[in-house]
C-alpha cells in the first residue's frame, strides 16, 4: 500500500496542474448537479413497518384530510390584556387568508371554535330545558289519557247495564266507540311524542357527552389573553416547502401591527435549507488561526483548509444533489459538512506535515511529497477507512433516515481521503519551498549549520548514532516523557477521572427535540411556552388514535361508540383530554386526538403512549374496535425505541471490523484492543458530558440549554459511529509512529516515547482542528445539530488528550514489547500494509525526469 500511494503521490506532484484540474471539472459538475437537482430536505424520521407509519398510511387512504401536517399559531396581545373584539375580528381574518397558502387545506379559528364549545354547554342546558317541558306535557297527557280510559271504562259498564238491543243501548254503544277512538288518536299521538323526546333525550345525551369530551381541549385561554389556532395541510410537514412556510408567516406576521404578537411552532417556523452559520464559520475561524500558529505561513496553513473545503464541496454537493431521488433529513448534509471540513483538514494536514519534517532534512521536494503521502498518506488511507466502515455500518441498523445520513456523511469522509492523497500532494508540489515559511527556513538553515559543526570529525554511521541518541534524550522530555515516567499513576488517574465523568450517563433518556429545545428568543420557543402556560404542556404534542370500527354501524351508532373509545382513552393515566375528530365515509375508520399532560418528549409522554398502545385488547373485547397511534410524538417514541434497539448490534459490527482492520494495520492483538478498550471510555464519557449539559441542564447557560429535556435519540448511534472513526484516527496516527519506531529496531518502551514525540505535535493541532470545527456546531442555528456538535468535540477533547496522548502511551509503556505480539499463524497470513511506510525509508530516490519544481 505504502509504495502505490508513493507512486501516486509522485504522479500527482509531476502531474500537478492536470490533478487539480480534474478536480476543478469535479467540482463544477458537482455544483451544477446541485443547481439543477437540489431538492428540499425535512426532518421526517419515519421508519417503514412501524405501527405510526402504518396509521399514517391508513388516514391517507381512508380520511385524507386528517392525514396531512399540522402546525400551530399562537396569538398573545403584546400588552398582556384580553383580546378587544378587533382583534379577534382581525385574527380571524387572516386565518381565512392563511388558509389559502398552497397546500393548506384551511385554518381553524380559534374564536369560533371556542365559541362553539362554550356554546355547546348552553345549548344542552336550553335542551334539557325544553326536555323537561315535553316530558311535563307528556306526563300531563298521559294523565289526560289515563283519566279518559278510565271514564270509559266506567261508560263501559254503564252500557253493559242497558237491555240489549234496545235505542238506548245502540246509542251509548256508538258514543262509547268514538270516545274510544278519541282515546286512541290521543295515545298515538302520546306515543308519538314519547318516541320524539326519547330521540331528543339520546341525541341530547351524545351530545352532552361530546362536549364533556371537548371540554378539555380549549383554543382561547380561560383568562382570554391567549389563543391558538392550527393550520392543516394536504401533505405532511416536512413536505411544506419553506416558500410555503415563510408565505404563511407573512400572511400572518401583519398582525403584529393591531397590538398582536404572532409565535409559530417549530413545524412552521423550521428552516432546514441552510446548513452554515455564523457558529460554524467561527469554529472554522478558530481552526485556521490553529493552523497558521503551527505552520506559520498563509500558504502552508491555507493548503488545508482548501483541500477540506473542496471536499466538502464535492461531499456535501453530491449529497444535495440527491435530495430530489432521496429524502433526506437535514442533518444528514450537517454531519457531511462536520466531518468533510473536520477530517479533510486533518488528512492534509498529516502529509503537510511530513512533508515540511522531510524538506528541512534535505530531502529532494517531489521526493518528499511523494514519501509523505507513502507514509502519512498510508496512516490517512487506514485511518478513513476507519471512519468509513464506521459510518456506512449505520445503514445495518435497518433505519433508512440513518442509512442515509451514515452514507453521506462516509461518502465525503472517502472524497477527503482521496483529495488528500491526490490533491494535496499537487498543491504541495505548486508551492515548493512557500510551504514553509522565509523565517523558517532561515532557523532550519542555523540548525542544519550548528549539526553539521557539531557533527563535521564524526563518521556517518558515528553521526546517525549521535542523532540517534539526541532524538532518545529529546523524548524523555515532554508530555510523554511525563506519562512514561510514571505510566501506573497516570493510567490510573485517567481511567478513574473519565468514569467520573461517564457516571451521568446512567441516566440517559432519549427523545426527539421539540420546541422546547429551540433558543429562548426563537418563535418556536414562545410558541412552546405560551402554548404550555395557556393551554396545558400537552398542547404541544397531541397524540392521534386511528379506531377501527365494526361494519355496518349508522351514524348515531358510531358517534356514540367514537365517543365510548374517548371515555377508555381518556382514563389512562395523564391524559388530559380525548376527542373524536373525524370518521370515514364508510364510518370504519375515525380519529382521535389524545391531549397528555405533560409535553411531547417527556417521559409521562412515553408512559402515555405505551398505556394507549395497551388498551387495545380491553377496547377489542368490549367494543369490538382497535387503535393504532400516530402522528409526531407516537412517531418520536417509536424512532427513539427503535435506535435504542439498534445500538448493541450496531456497536457490534462496527467495533468487529475496525478490529480486523485494526489487526492488519499494526499486526498486533494488544494495540487493537487497547485501541477499542480506550474508545469505549471515551464514549461513556462523552455521554455523561451530554446528558449532564442537555438533559440535566448543567453549565446551560454557557450552552444555550434553556429547557433541559431528553437527549437527540439518534445522537448515541451516530457518536457511536463517528467518535469510533476519529479514534481510530489518532490511534492510527499515534501508533503507528511507535510501530515505525519499532520497525527500525528500538526497544519498544523507548519506541513508544520516540514515536509519540514524533507524532504528538501534529496529532494535538489535528484534534484542536476538530474540536473547534465540531464547536462551531454547538450554536447552530439548527438546534438539532447543537448536542451532536458538543458530543463530537467533547468526545473528541477526551479521546486525544486523555486517551490516546495518556492512556495510551502509559498502557503501551507497561506492556513493553507484548503490545506488539501477534500469533504466528495470523502473522503469516496477514498481508503487509506497511502502515508506517518502512519500505519506503530505505528506498532510493527515484531519478527526476520532469521538470524542476517551483522554489520560491
Amino acid at each position: 500500500m505504502a509504495l502505490w500511494l508513493y507512486k501516486l503521490g509522485r504522479f500527482s506532484a509531476h502531474r500537478a496542474w492536470l490533478v487539480i484540474s480534474a478536480w476543478v471539472v469535479i467540482v463544477g459538475m458537482v455544483g451544477g448537479a446541485v443547481a439543477l437537482f437540489m431538492g428540499p430536505m425535512s426532518n421526517n424520521f419515519q421508519i417503514p413497518g412501524t405501527e405510526t407509519q402504518q396509521m399514517a398510511d391508513k388516514l391517507a387512504a381512508e380520511i385524507p384530510a386528517a392525514s396531512g401536517g399540522t402546525g400551530a399559531v399562537v396569538f398573545t396581545t403584546t400588552d398582556g390584556t384580553k383580546f378587544t373584539a378587533e382583534q379577534e375580528t382581525a385574527i380571524s381574518a387572516a386565518l381565512k387568508e392563511a388558509a389559502k397558502v398552497p397546500t393548506a387545506t384551511g385554518a381553524i379559528d380559534p374564536f369560533q371554535t371556542q365559541q362553539l364549545i362554550d356554546g355547546g354547554a348552553a345549548k344542552i342546558a336550553q335542551g334539557k330545558a325544553q326536555l323537561a317541558t315535553g316530558e311535563a306535557e307528556l306526563a300531563a297527557s298521559k294523565a289526560q289519557l289515563d283519566a279518559g280510559q278510565a271514564q270509559l271504562d266506567a261508560q263501559a259498564s254503564q252500557v253493559t247495564a242497558l237491555p240489549a238491543g234496545s235505542p238506548q243501548a245502540a246509542a251509548a254503544q256508538a258514543q262509547l266507540a268514538a270516545g274510544q277512538a278519541q282515546l286512541d288518536s290521543g295515545r298515538a299521538q302520546y306515543d308519538a311524542g314519547a318516541a320524539k323526546l326519547a330521540a331528543s333525550q339520546a341525541e341530547l345525551a351524545l351530545g352532552e357527552r361530546s362536549a364533556q369530551a371537548s371540554s378539555g381541549i380549549r383554543f382561547v385561554s380561560e383568562n382570554g389573553k391567549a389563543a391558538i389556532a392550527q393550520v392543516q395541510f394536504e401533505v405532511s410537514m416536512n413536505a411544506v416547502t419553506p416558500a410555503n412556510r415563510q408565505l404563511l408567516q407573512d400572511t400572518l406576521n401583519p398582525l403584529q401591527d393591531d397590538g398582536i404578537t404572532v409565535s409559530y411552532s417549530k413545524e412552521i417556523v423550521e428552516d432546514v435549507s441552510s446548513l452554515i452559520g455564523v457558529s460554524e464559520i467561527v469554529g472554522v475561524a478558530v481552526a485556521v488561526v490553529v493552523l497558521l500558529i503551527m505552520l506559520g505561513t498563509l500558504w502552508a496553513a491555507g493548503l488545508p483548509l482548501a483541500m477540506a473545503i473542496v471536499g466538502v464541496a464535492v461531499g456535501v454537493g453530491g449529497t444535495m444533489a440527491l435530495t430530489t431521488v432521496i429524502e433526506m433529513s437535514s442533518i444528514s448534509p450537517m454531519l457531511a459538512l462536520m466531518l468533510g471540513l473536520a477530517v479533510g483538514i486533518d488528512y492534509s494536514l498529516f502529509i503537510v506535515n511530513r512533508h515540511r519534517q522531510q524538506i528541512r532534512a534535505g530531502m529532494e521536494m517531489r521526493e518528499s511529497i511523494a514519501k509523505a503521502t507513502g507514509t502519512s498518506g498510508n496512516a490517512v488511507t487506514f485511518a478513513g477507512l476507519t471512519v468509513v466502515i464506521a459510518l456506512a455500518a449505520l445503514s445495518v441498523t435497518g433505519l433508512p433516515f440513518l442509512a442515509v445520513l451514515g452514507l453521506a456523511a462516509a461518502a465525503t469522509v472517502a472524497v477527503s481521503v482521496v483529495i488528500a492523497l491526490t490533491l494535496t500532494p499537487a498543491v504541495l508540489s505548486l508551492l515548493g519551498r512557500r510551504v514553509i515559511s522565509k523565517r523558517g527556513w532561515a532557523k532550519n538553515a542555523t540548525a542544519v549549520a550548528a549539526h553539521d559543526a557539531e557533527t563535521s570529525d564524526l563518521t556517518p554511521a558515528e553521526r546517525e548514532a549521535a542523532d540517534e541518541a539526541k532524538d532518545i534524550k529529546a523524548s524523555t522530555k515532554g508530555w510523554g516523557g511525563i506519562v512514561t515516567k510514571r505510566p501506573v499513576l497516570w493510567l490510573v488517574a485517567s481511567v478513574a477521572a473519565l468514569a467520573v465523568i461517564a457516571i451521568p450517563a446512567m441516566g440517559l433518556r432519549l427523545a426527539l427535540p421539540d420546541g422546547g429545545s429551540e433558543p429562548i428568543d426563537s418563535s418556536a420557543y414562545q410558541a412552546y411556552t405560551l402554548t404550555g402556560e395557556n393551554f396545558g404542556a400537552g398542547m404541544n404534542g397531541p397524540i392521534i388514535a386511528v379506531a377501527t370500527l365494526p361494519e355496518g354501524l349508522s351514524e348515531a351508532q358510531a358517534t356514540a361508540l367514537n365517543l365510548d373509545v374517548a371515555d377508555v382513552l381518556r382514563k389512562v393515566h395523564n391524559v388530559e383530554a380525548a376527542v373524536p375528530t373525524a370518521v370515514s365515509p364508510d364510518r370504519r375508520t375515525a380519529v382521535f386526538q389524545v391531549i397528555p399532560a405533560e409535553g411531547p418528549a417527556s417521559e409521562s409522554t412515553v408512559q402515555v403512549v405505551h398505556d394507549l398502545r395497551d388498551q387495545n385488547s380491553a377496547l377489542s373485547s368490549e367494543l369490538d374496535v382497535t387503535i393504532g397511534l400516530t402522528g409526531q410524538t407516537a412517531a418520536n417514541v417509536d424512532v427513539s425505541e427503535k435506535l435504542g434497539a439498534a445500538l448493541p448490534p450496531y456497536l457490534a459490527i462496527v467495533v468487529g471490523l475496525s478490529l480486523i482492520l485494526l489487526i492488519l494495520v499494526f499486526r498486533s492483538i494488544l494495540v487493537p484492543l487497547l485501541a477499542t478498550a480506550g474508545f469505549l471510555l471515551s464514549l461513556v464519557a462523552a455521554f455523561g458530558g451530554v446528558v449532564a449539559v442537555y438533559q440535566w441542564g448543567w453549565l446551560g447557560g454557557i450552552f444555550d440549554v434553556a429547557n433541559p429535556g431528553a437527549v437527540l435519540s439518534f445522537l448515541p448511534i451516530i457518536l457511536i459511529g463517528v467518535l469510533f472513526g476519529l479514534a481510530m484516527d489518532y490511534q492510527v496516527f499515534i501508533a503507528s509512529g511507535m510501530r515505525e519506531a519499532y520497525a527500525h529496531g528500538q526497544d519498544a518502551k523507548q519506541a513508544v516515547r520516540t514515536g509519540f514525540k514524533h507524532a504528538a505535535p501534529v496529532v494535538t493541532a489535528a484534534a484542536i482542528i476538530m474540536i473547534s470545527v465540531f464547536s462551531g456546531f454547538i450554536f447552530s442555528h439548527l438546534t438539532m445539530v447543537r448536542p451532536l456538535g458538543f458530543a463530537l468535540a467533547f468526545g473528541v477533547l477526551i479521546d486525544a488528550f486523555v486517551v490516546r496522548m495518556t492512556i495510551v502511551p502509559a498502557a503501551m509503556h507497561l506492556l513493553g514489547s507484548s503490545a506488539w505480539w501477534i500469533p504466528k499463524w495470523l502473522d503469516k497470513i496477514l498481508p503487509d500494509v506497511d502502515v508506517e511506510g518502512a519500505k519506503l525509508v530505505a528506498q532510493a530516490p527515484a531519478a527526476e525526469d520532469e521538470e524542476s519544481v517551483p522554489v520560491s
